[in-house]
């Protein structure tokens, strides 16, 4: 029991001074205290003990033990005992004392009640008084409330708090209908000055939506940022309507509330907003409101459920203020009457505010003309004065302008309207920022739209008679159009159209029949569809897009007022003043930001309505492009090309009067072919168009690959007017002579259009030593070769070299458009915006297919120089064969043909160094040196005899020769000098005695063809003793 952590008897109260106690409680087992106790187990216990005193004496110490604790315990809880059984009898007599209360009450409670009935009626009529009475006291005070309306609306008014000022004038009015207040004829003259300020109110909320609607109000968005031509708006306000929309379903639902009748009561509620309202800052009304924050403009208003949505919208400020002017409309009932004020007054407005932005616009670049003291810079005389300048410090050295005065005159338009041009540039930028400042004016006007054929689908309070019969034909939008007086969402969008077309062809110097001839048709074909319900609005709104005279919704609203539209119309945008120049030219640079600005209609245009942006502005664009300007650009360029391919001058070489050297660059003198020159020019110009008409990039690329077909003709003919009926152009169409053209190392510098990074071998393998003898033997066998069958006109030759060079300059500068060429992409968004999206694709086909023609052609003109030295090496080396070499003295001079080859290869080396590369002349000169030796090798089996002064004669040649040759730049003077060195070893074998013969050929059998070596055994040499088995000896060696 002593090991017991706890135990039933620890929780007594035993003091401290007696521990003893818990101790001798711990060592008494608790089944002593067990509830059912059974006595005979400890009876058992002491009777079978050995010493029963002893137990029984436990027991005792154990009984006088708890006797002991009872004592504490009752000592402990004694005073306890005593307090709970003192509150028990309070409590008893405070229940016997409530009893006899309740009794006292319940009786005197039946005594009230028999007195209350007996006075009822007394009651009743005293309680109905008193109600008369307050009812008479609350008209009084609505009258006296009533009679300072006017004067409150005039100050609400005067302060801009206009939803106040409605919301104060439609609860008058409510409380002047009702009973009672009728017959009072001291409100009559209130009833006056309420209906003269509801017209008052309508003017000022109608000239306040006008000022905000164009950005010229105290609400309006502040500086409006311009987007550039690669930005693609994603702010869409379709969502911010929507969330209008459900918020507003129940907003102008305002009965004669409680509110605003007490607010009359001593006008408190009134005085107590503008104590509130004196802490509200100015500025915050420039600023965007932030949520959970009142607008300044509803401080006055009495809170309802309007304000409550205004205070927690997260719109801008200015969209907030344009959904309080409408609420306020819609409170007077005015939205007809608005609505088609709206509609008159716009056409005029989007007129004036392009001219007002074309004035700024002019402002600005004279500013900064001056600043940057280029006054003058936007005329068209200043601009080409300064071109002309221009080109004057860009004279290169040959005397002419690399983009100057010849293409100046190859070009169809000025360079004011090139690509590039200043005039392009300024259209651009001019158009683009009339059309941002339109595009934040239509976002009012589409907001607006919305709100008020919300307002009308809604059934709000309008002036529209609910009574009239309507057509049952009648769609439910052109209800819609009516109740609000014409203005929709769609109207404000097809006159902004219109003003934007007539602006365009004045840019364009367009007349409105010409540029709307074929969008006429289109537009009544979709002024005659029918009604579709996805499509609805958007039908009728097109048929504006293309007229250019005005276009008027209401009949009855058209002359009433604002007829100074006509005459602005009439009067013009003043483009003139702002533009170099214009044209039709100018419609390149109108696309883009056409393009843009209706990419931008798109995303601002509610779902409902966005069949509106897939036609209209720019459909009149694309067709004023599709069926005028292409059609111009490919008749003018076309022209400009054959005249440029057909002058005299276009395929004449150009004299280098300084330099004698060829210069890669056409900027540092490359002396490209004038016409080819100018084909180039145009080429680039038209593709020039397709940077600011991607959509149109096809047929742009297309007129180009005309018009390089046409230039390939051309110098195909003039390529056959040289080379006609002349054998280097026979050889070149034979296949054998073409396959081992190919194979010659040097036809790698064809492959390479750069040819720079060519390396060739200087010492000739085998492989290429037999490749050169096939094709000397096959030049060989065409003797005898006669000089009215080659080219002997050097002035043709170098036409050739300057013709190949010019291909070669066209064919890369044709391949080069690939890095920066624009190509349609497909449609991966679903808007059709494709149609300027850019991407770096490579040259279409059909221009690289001419590429690899022009470059075919021009290495078909190397081939034939290349052909042409070759053929006149052998004119002259034939010579060797119809004479004897029996010099009877040293050779100090090679023979007249060898000088009269050298001089022959010097002097159109140095004609043709200014119009092709070095290492393309290395290909031109370079077959000389091995058909020159094998040629003079195989002239020895023809020679009759020869002496050792002959032999010293042929080597004198080959050095001269092998000076020539190396005297060219960029020659392989070693390759060279190895081909010419084996001439003269082979002679120089002649002088070897005939053993000494035979032991060079066993050691050097390589060197010589079998064929060669028999020919040194059977020329005829004084003093050379020949065995007459020489032969076949020589042959056994041979075949070894």
């Amino acid at each position: 029991m002593s090991g017991r952590s706890k135990g039933i008897f620890d929780g007594l109260p035993i003091p401290a001074d007696k521990s003893y106690l818990r101790e001798g409680l711990s060592r008494i087992d608790e089944s002593w205290a067990a509830a059912r106790f059974d006595s005979l187990p400890h009876v058992v216990h002491i009777l079978t003990s050995r010493d029963r005193e002893g137990e029984i004496q436990f027991l005792k110490e154990q009984s006088d033990l708890i006797e002991d604790v009872v004592d504490e315990v009752v000592h402990a809880y004694h005073h306890g005992f005593n307090k709970a059984i003192q509150n028990y009898s309070q409590i008893l007599r405070l229940f016997s004392e409530s009893a006899e209360s309740i009794s006292t009450l319940k009786i005197d409670m039946a005594e009230a009640r028999k007195l209350l009935g007996s006075r009822n009626k007394q009651l009743h009529q005293l309680w109905y008084r008193s109600l008369t009475l307050r009812h008479i006291l609350s008209l009084l005070d609505q009258i006296e409330g009533v009679a300072k309306v006017p004067s409150r609306i005039e100050k609400l008014i005067a302060e801009k708090q206009l939803y106040a000022a409605v919301q104060l004038h439609v609860q008058s009015i409510a409380m002047l209908d009702r009973e009672g207040l009728q017959v009072v004829g001291a409100l009559q003259d209130v009833r006056t000055e309420l209906t003269k300020l509801r017209g008052v109110l309508f003017f000022k909320i109608l000239e306040e939506l006008h000022s905000h609607l164009y950005n010229k109000g105290e609400y309006s968005s502040g500086t409006l940022s311009t987007f550039n031509e690669d930005e693609i708006p994603t702010a869409a306000i379709g969502g911010v309507i929507s969330r209008r929309t459900r918020s507003m379903r129940g907003e102008s639902q305002f009965g004669a509330g409680s509110s605003l009748l007490s607010s009359f009561d001593g006008g408190s509620s009134i005085d107590g907003h503008e104590e509130e309202s004196s802490t509200i800052d100015g500025n915050t009304k420039d600023s965007k409101s932030s949520s959970h924050e009142i607008p300044p403009w509803l401080s006055f208003a009495v809170p309802d459920e309007f304000v409550e949505i205004m205070k927690k919208s997260d719109a801008s400020t200015s969209e907030k203020y344009l959904q309080t002017l409408v609420e306020c409309l819609c409170m007077l009932g005015k939205v007809a009457a608005a609505g088609a004020i709206l509609c008159q007054r716009l056409r005029p407005t989007i007129h004036d505010i392009m001219t007002t932005e074309i004035k700024l616009y002019f402002q600005n670049n004279v500013t900064k003309s001056r600043i940057t003291d280029k006054a003058d810079f936007y005329s068209s005389k200043g601009f080409l004065e300064g071109h002309n300048k221009l080109l004057l410090k860009n004279k290169n050295k040959n005397g002419t302008t690399f983009n100057g005065a010849q293409q100046q005159i190859a070009s169809p338009i000025s360079p004011l309207m090139t690509p590039t041009g200043q005039a392009q540039c300024a259209a651009s930028d001019l158009l683009t920022s009339i059309l941002n400042s339109i595009i934040h004016i239509l976002e009012n006007h589409f907001i607006v739209g919305e709100l008020l054929e919300v307002k009308s689908t809604q059934g709000d309070s309008t002036n529209t008679p609910k009574s009239t019969a309507v057509d049952p034909n009648f769609s439910a939008d052109s209800e819609a159009s009516q109740v609000t007086g014409g203005y929709t969402v769609a109207f404000p969008l097809t006159v902004v159209q219109s003003e934007c077309q007539q602006l365009i062809c004045e840019i364009l110097r367009a007349t409105p029949e010409a540029a709307t001839a074929d969008a006429a048709v289109q537009t009544a074909r979709l002024a005659n569809k029918s009604p579709v319900k996805e499509k609805r609005d958007g039908s009728e709104g097109l048929s504006f897009a293309f007229r250019i005279t005005d276009a008027a919704v209401s009949v009855q609203n058209e002359g009433q007022g604002w007829k100074r539209g006509v005459n602005a119309q009439q009067e013009g945008y003043g483009t003139a003043s702002v533009l170099p120049d214009q044209g039709i030219y100018l419609a390149a640079s109108v696309y883009r930001p056409v393009l843009q600005f209706t990419d931008k209609i798109k995303s601002l245009l509610p779902h409902k309505y966005s069949q509106l942006g897939n036609d209209g502005l720019l459909s009149f664009v694309e067709n004023f492009l599709k069926d005028h300007f292409l059609p111009a650009i490919f008749v003018d360029y076309r022209k400009c090309v054959q005249q440029a391919i057909s002058t005299p001058a276009a395929f004449r070489p150009r004299v280098q009067a300084t330099s004698s050297t060829y210069s890669p660059l056409v900027e540092k003198g490359r002396p490209v072919l004038q016409g080819l020159l100018a084909v180039d020019f145009l080429a680039k110009e038209v593709l020039g168009w397709a940077q600011l008409m991607p959509k149109y990039a096809s047929e742009l690329v297309e007129y180009v690959r005309t018009f390089l077909e046409r230039t390939y003709e051309r110098c195909r003919t003039s390529y056959m007017e040289v080379v006609l009926e002349r054998q280097s152009y026979m050889l070149l169409g034979r296949s054998d002579v073409e396959s081992l053209m190919r194979l010659e190392p040097a036809n790698a510098i064809l492959q390479n259009s750069g040819g720079e990074n060519v390396n060739l071998s200087s010492v000739p393998d085998g492989e290429t030593m037999e490749v050169e003898r096939q094709i000397s033997d096959l030049l060989l066998n065409l003797r005898p070769i006669k000089q009215e069958n080659l080219i002997h006109d050097d002035q043709k030759l170098i036409l050739l070299a300057s013709l190949s060079d010019s291909l070669e300059y066209l064919a890369d500068s044709i391949e080069q458009l690939g890095d920066s060429f624009i190509s349609p992409s497909g449609n991966t968004d679903g808007h059709k915006p494709h149609h300027h999206r850019r991407s770096s694709s490579a040259v279409p086909k059909s221009l690289a297919t001419l590429s690899n023609e022009y470059r075919k052609l021009a290495i078909d003109c190397l081939k034939v120089l290349r052909l042409e030295m070759q053929l006149e090496t052998i004119l002259h080396m034939q010579e060797m064969t119809s004479r004897e070499y029996l010099e009877d003295q040293d050779a100090d001079e090679p023979d007249d043909f060898i000088i009269s080859l050298t001089s022959l290869i010097t002097r159109r080396d140095e004609e043709m160094a200014p119009f092709v590369s070095e290492i393309k002349r290395n290909y031109i000169f370079g077959g000389i040196s091995s058909v020159a030796a094998n040629a003079s090798i195989k002239a020895l089996s023809e020679i009759r005899s020869i002496n050792l002064l002959g032999v010293q004669q042929i080597c004198r040649n080959s050095i001269a020769l092998e000076q020539a040759l190396a005297a060219i730049p960029s020659m392989d003077s070693e390759g060279i000098q190895t081909r010419l060195d084996s001439v003269r070893k082979y002679y120089e074998l002649l002088n070897l005695p005939f053993e000494s013969l035979i032991a060079f050929v066993a050691e050097h059998s390589y060197m010589f063809f079998p064929h060669d070596i028999s020919s040194l055994l059977r020329v005829d040499v004084p003093g050379r003793e020949i065995p007459g088995d020489a032969e076949r000896r020589m042959a056994e060696i041979l075949s070894h």
